[in-house]
């Protein structure tokens, strides 16, 4: 019996070291990374000859198991690791803040993908994660796919932009497993989460890899799974990839703050940036027809240009910005420009107002000449280009910027351009682009509802140009212009609220789309546009907000503080605590509001301005009728 127990014994022993062992070498297999507060964690694993990775948030599983992947069909290998950790702060030339902070911990893995070494970059911040590969040893013409996997909870909601249309969405992932026909998702993708915490899926830095051009989704209905693509053929001797981005927040507003894109992209390619100056500009597109009370008519000619510029320099608006129609032809290294219009003395007036122009350029109508034209458009005396409809087109857009920096033009990117998540960081002549809706003519998407899901979902890819801030709003309705709305009447919203918007919106370039004698009408409201100083922010923050609701936003120049909400086609009634405020300093504040009459259709340019005192911790009971808006000027009491 004593031998059968010291058997038994021997047994239970020698299967404990089994298991010993294999817990080991499953524990080796195993690598997580983790925030520098500890709230982020990603686990990554070999499992089948690929690599997955899962994400938890203060130990909740936000992304399950998921693979990762560089080159298809061939097995990955973890043959080391390293980790390091970054502490840093950065000044952008221009943005929602005055300093950055990058901090993360990052794991390298170096991965054998059969006979071509790879790196696989894992950074894990407080507030999200980024994946990049670099890969070497691979023969010419090798096809590389960055796969990304996102195994999200069924009852997750998913949002998405849609071009100029209203954004998709909520989308449950159970739903999409169901229907026939996929909606075209793309980034930044916003991930409602069953516990109400959100997700945003994007890329930063295509800078470095454009022949990878931007994010595909698609849903893979065996697995259940999302998985976003880029493909390309490898060439040279080594290749980066962009950064695959998952941000995590608590609150949906805090996605359009969040640092992240930026932090990975690569830092600024332009020694001197002095003439780089974020700003509002004029915009003539929209107040072609307009009739003034002396009768004069606004078109595409000299003395409207002159008038534009005379109310920039009044104002200190430091752009003025010409739309299409400038020109009638197009040939190789040739405009031909209306003859109603003196570019030429056009140009020199501006500069003895002190006032920057910016032209548009529509490769459609012709091609000027891609190496001449903005070279071209410097010795003409502009100060930025208009790119229009050139659409999703990474080489072509990242050649854009950078020729434009080396001729000292800003660039704004005009329909549905490519996400450059992070290229103002990198090339920050990069000043705006309309991945939004921003014309008035499509009612279906510009409505209260829609500006509030762009703001909230389209905005989290970078700079927007949206160019909100009509105050002659019964006019456009009337169709007092000649781009006025294709249905007339169906413009919904306030005065107030196109101040807000303004501001809500992040831009480099602030493009606003009315007259002068419009805003000259509604100087008192116009006061909180002038006095704002467009990209130039020391923070900004998204008070709160609630998609198809409401959006606040704060942001600080200085010892100032702008706030602006908008609110839906319902109307709005939010408490703002002003618990951002410096503690033991008194402030006078400015409030531009909507009236107890003021309604987005029936009135909607009713306001009333009023001034206070306020301090930290002052709750403000901000009103807002149906398709209005609440804008708040705050400033120390001067001694």
């Amino acid at each position: 019996m004593d031998k059968i127990k010291s058997k038994i014994t021997v047994f239970l022993f020698l299967l404990g070291i089994v298991f010993f062992i294999n817990s080991c070498v499953k524990e080796e297999k195993l690598k997580q990374i983790k925030s520098p507060d500890a709230s982020i964690n990603i686990v990554l694993e070999e499992v089948e000859g690929n690599l997955v990775y899962q994400l938890y948030r203060q130990d909740k599983l936000i992304v399950d198991t998921s693979v990762i992947s560089i080159l298809p069909n061939v097995s990955a290998k973890i043959i080391n690791t390293e980790i390091k950790s970054v502490d840093e702060n950065w000044k952008p030339v221009w943005g929602q803040f005055s300093e950055i902070k990058n901090q993360y911990n990052e794991l390298v893995l170096d991965v054998l993908l059969e006979k071509v070494e790879a790196k696989l970059y894992v950074r894990a911040f407080n507030n999200g994660v980024g994946f990049r590969y670099e890969l070497e040893g691979f023969n010419e013409d090798t096809e590389a796919t960055f796969y990304c996997e996102y195994n999200l909870n069924s009852t997750n909601k998913l949002y998405s932009p849609n071009g100029e249309n209203p954004p998709l969405g909520p989308i449950s992932i159970d739903k999409l497993s169901k229907v026939k026909k996929q909606p075209k998702l793309k980034t930044p993708l916003v991930v409602k989460n069953s516990n109400n915490s959100y997700v945003s899926i994007l890329e930063s830095d295509l800078y470095v890899a454009p022949e990878f051009g931007t994010i595909k989704f698609k849903f893979n209905k065996d697995k259940n799974i999302l998985a976003a693509t880029n493909k390309t053929k490898l060439k040279g001797t080594k290749v980066t990839t962009p950064w695959r981005v998952i941000l995590v927040e608590e609150k949906i507003g805090d996605l359009v703050t969040n640092t992240i894109p930026l932090n990975l992209a690569t830092p600024n390619q332009i020694e001197d940036t002095s003439w780089i100056q974020p700003g509002k500009a004029l915009w003539d597109w929209r107040v072609h027809d307009y009739k003034t009370a002396d009768g004069f008519v606004y078109g595409v000619d000299t003395e409207s240009y002159i008038r534009f510029i005379d109310f920039a320099s009044e104002k200190n608006i430091e752009y003025f910005l010409i739309d299409a129609n400038w020109y009638t032809k197009v040939t190789k290294g040739h405009f031909d420009v209306t003859d109603k219009l003196d570019l030429e003395k056009v140009s020199k007036y501006a500069k003895t107002k002190d006032v920057k122009l910016i032209l548009y350029y529509d490769r459609h109508k012709g091609n000027f000449g891609d190496d001449e034209l903005f070279s071209y458009f410097e010795s003409l005396g502009m100060s930025g280009i208009k790119y229009g409809f050139m659409g999703n087109n990474v080489s072509f857009t990242s050649d854009a910027i950078q020729k434009s920096a080396k001729n000292h033009l800003l660039v704004d990117f005009h329909d549905s351009p490519v996400p450059f998540t992070g290229i103002e960081r990198t090339f920050p002549n990069a000043i705006t682009r309309e991945y939004c809706h921003a014309q008035q003519d499509s009612r279906k998407a510009f409505t209260p509802e829609t500006f509030i899901k762009m703001a909230l979902i389209n905005a989290i890819q970078g700079a927007l140009d949206m160019n909100n801030g009509n105050f002659d709003l019964i006019g456009i309705n009337k169709g007092d212009r000649l781009k006025g709305p294709k249905k007339k009447n169906t413009y919904f919203s306030t005065v107030v609220s196109e101040a807000a918007r303004t501001l809500v919106v992040f831009s480099g370039l602030v493009c606003l789309p009315d007259a002068p004698e419009a805003y000259s009408k509604k100087a008192d409201l116009f006061e909180f546009i002038q006095k704002m100083p467009v990209g130039k922010w020391d923070e900004s923050k998204v008070l709160s907000s609630k998609i198809d609701d409401h959006i606040s936003t704060a942001r600080r120049f200085g010892e100032e503080w702008f706030v602006g909400s908008v609110a839906s086609k319902k109307g709005v009634s939010l408490d703002i605590s002003l618990d951002f405020l410096a503690e033991g300093e008194n402030y006078t504040i400015i409030y531009y509001e909507d009236t107890k009459e003021t309604h987005g259709m029936k009135n909607p340019e009713a306001y009333q301005i009023r001034k206070g005192n306020v301090k930290k911790g002052d709750v403000i009971k901000a009103i807002m009728a149906p398709g209005g808006g609440h804008c708040m000027w705050i400033r120390p009491e001067l001694n």
